[in-house]
């Protein structure tokens, strides 16, 4: 994992498409732009979690299989 410190206006490049932008850091956090190419998803990875834990409690169809094995389950604390 890389850590960098960034400051309010300050940007992050990755790969040759996708560009994060520091907006605003206070005490409730840090707001963050995000442009990246159309194919690129970008997800909170708390709302996929959920979703997938949904899916599952659902007992998930075979179309679903899949993605739930690609998303990670993480518990809060982690």
């Amino acid at each position: 994992m890389l850590i960098l410190s960034r400051k309010a206006g300050e940007t992050i490049l990755i790969g040759n498409g996708i560009r994060i932008i520091v907006l605003e850091c206070d005490r409730r956090g840090v707001r963050l732009g995000i442009e990246a190419p159309d194919e690129v998803s970008i997800l909170r990875e708390e709302i996929v979690q959920r979703i997938a834990e949904e899916n599952r409690r659902a007992h998930a169809t075979a179309d679903t299989r899949e993605w739930l094995e690609i998303v990670p389950v993480r518990k809060p604390s982690e």
